[in-house]
């Protein structure tokens, strides 16, 4: 009797933790993608922060560089195309065509000492310098939890759980232009 018990009862036991480890990795997926998602949340946050500063940059510029009109519309358009992004690849693409056009903007304003001098722009320029920080550490973030996600999905036994789930692999937000790379310099001195 005693044995047909343990028979019946230690299969159901196995089962059992089996089953509680298959969930147990499933919320890991799970709380790392939304560790990324959070990450993705915090870049965002940073760009819409840069995107806002712009106006004023491009606002303050014009007053002393006018005829500077396709540069700072170029930024404009920029701008535009960042803030309206979708998805990882697109948003990183987009911010390297911003960058490259405040890159652009920043010789402009290399040209005008008073400009430099302006309080407005220096306040801009502190803010701006900031954001690109901020940006580049959310960023680094980001990309982190990209890759403890995507190795997570990819190591067994996670990845069978992974494929039953379909939690795929995440983008990384990578500029691929090697000047760009760096964050535009926006030192006046």
């Amino acid at each position: 009797m005693v044995t047909l018990l343990v028979f019946l009862i230690v299969p159901f036991v196995i089962l059992a933790l089996i089953l509680a480890w298959c969930v147990g990795m499933y919320n890991t997926l799970v709380t790392m993608k939304k560790r990324v998602e959070n990450a993705w949340a915090q870049i965002d946050v940073q760009l819409k922060r840069r995107h806002d500063l712009i106006p004023n940059l491009v606002a303050t510029v014009k007053g002393y560089a006018s005829h500077e009109k396709e540069t700072l519309e170029n930024v404009t358009k920029a701008r535009s195309q960042a803030s309206s992004a979708q998805g990882v690849g697109e948003q990183a693409q987009a911010e390297q065509a911003l960058t490259g056009a405040l890159g652009r903007l920043m010789l402009v304003v290399e040209q005008y000492p008073d400009l430099k001098a302006n309080q407005n722009f220096l306040a801009l320029q502190e803010e701006l310098t900031s954001t690109e920080n901020k940006i580049g550490f959310a960023r680094q973030h980001y990309n982190d939890s990209v890759m403890q996600f995507n190795t997570k999905t990819e190591v067994v036994p996670t990845n069978v759980i992974a494929g039953m789930f379909n939690f795929k692999a995440m983008d990384f937000f990578e500029i691929q232009d090697e000047a760009v790379r760096e964050a535009p310099r926006v030192s006046f001195s």
